[in-house]
């Protein structure tokens, strides 16, 4: 039973499910657009917001620590604080978009497109 069980896991256990998100996530800030399973875009759009707003939000040696610690390249944090908080500093949130691509050969799993707008 599921009760008051609150996040996806995906079929992974913790540690494999972080790995996934941390990748995830850094490849993201890192490309700006990657294709993959609507599933893991559904788990990974918010830590991605929320990363964005938190270094908005902090001061630059703040953020940056809190990117280094999160991020498994530390280009990805470099380019958060020096690039892209430029583009996004009026846009209070939806820093990502997912458009659908179909389904994907293999397992008919829906792909989608994650880009940073």
């Amino acid at each position: 039973m599921r009760h008051q069980v609150k996040s996806k896991r995906a079929n992974r256990n913790k540690a494999h499910l972080d790995s996934m998100l941390r990748n995830l996530a850094t490849s993201i800030i890192l490309y700006e657009k990657v294709k993959t399973t609507k599933a893991k875009a559904k788990l990974v759009v918010p830590i991605v917001e929320k990363l964005i707003t938190k270094s908005k939000k902090s001061s630059t040696m703040n953020a940056m620590r809190y990117l280094n610690a999160y991020f498994l390249d530390k280009n990805a944090s470099k380019k958060l604080v020096r690039e892209l908080l430029d583009r996004y500093k009026e846009r209070g949130s939806g820093f990502v978009r997912l458009t659908n691509l179909g389904f994907r050969a293999g397992d008919a799993a829906p792909m989608v497109q994650i880009e940073l707008i």
